[in-house]
C-alpha cells in the first residue's frame, strides 16, 4: 500500500531503497522557506542499519504489513532454538542471535510472537513479563539506606538483576523482559 511522506510513523514498517525499515523516530518539519518534509529515523529489519531520511508530502513509499504467527518455543539446540507454528503445528528453527539477548528468557512452552514478511520471519516478540526463580542473591547489608538498598541477585536462566533487600534466594520473582528489572514477588 503506498503512503506519502509525510503519513510516516513511529513503529510502521516500509520499504526503501530495496530493504525492510522500520520508522524508530519521526520528525514533522516545516521550514520557512520550501516545503513540509518527515524527517525519519530509519533501522532496517534485516542487518540493523540505521538510516536518516527526508520524505517530502509528494513523496510515495511502499508500506509493509507484516503477518503476525502465534509460536510456541519448543527448546533451543546448540545455537539455534526451535519454534512450533499454534495453527498448523509447523516447525521452524531461528539463529539464537536473531532474538538476541532476550533468548535467555525463552521457557520450554512459552507462547510467542514471530512477525513474518511473505513467509519470512523478521521479528520475534516475547512476553513483555516472565516468572523466574532466583537461584543466588547476596545476604542484606545492616544499616544500608533504604534509597539504595537493592541488591544483585542471579536468576534460573544465568542472568542478574537488582532486586529489594527482603527477596531470598530460592523465590519467584516477575521480570520486565524489555528492560531486565526486577517488578515483583511471583503469586
Amino acid at each position: 500500500m503506498k503512503i506519502n511522506g509525510n503519513q510516516i510513523t513511529p513503529g510502521m514498517v516500509v520499504q526503501h531503497q530495496d530493504g525492510l525499515w522500520v520508522a524508530v523516530k519521526t520528525n514533522a518539519v516545516k521550514p520557512g522557506k520550501g516545503g513540509a518534509f518527515n524527517q525519519v529515523e530509519l533501522k532496517n529489519l534485516i542487518d540493523g542499519r540505521k538510516l536518516n531520511e527526508r520524505f517530502r508530502a509528494d513523496e510515495t513509499v511502499e508500506r509493509v504489513r507484516l503477518e503476525q504467527k502465534d509460536f510456541q518455543f519448543l527448546y533451543a539446540e546448540g545455537d539455534s532454538l526451535v519454534f512450533m507454528d499454534t495453527d498448523t503445528y509447523d516447525q521452524i528453527t531461528l539463529a539464537s542471535d536473531f532474538v538476541g539477548e532476550r533468548a535467555a528468557f525463552l521457557q520450554d512452552g512459552m507462547k510467542v510472537t514471530v512477525e513474518m514478511h511473505e513467509e519470512t520471519p523478521i521479528g520475534v516478540k516475547l512476553p513483555d513479563q516472565v516468572t523466574l526463580e532466583i537461584v543466588e542473591a547476596d545476604p542484606v547489608v545492616k544499616g544500608q539506606t533504604a534509597a539504595s538498598s537493592y541488591k544483585p541477585a542471579k536468576l534460573e536462566n544465568g542472568l542478574r538483576v537488582m532486586v529489594p533487600p527482603f527477596i531470598a534466594s530460592g523465590e519467584r520473582i516477575v521480570v520486565d523482559t524489555n528492560e531486565v528489572t526486577y517488578l515483583r514477588r511471583a503469586d
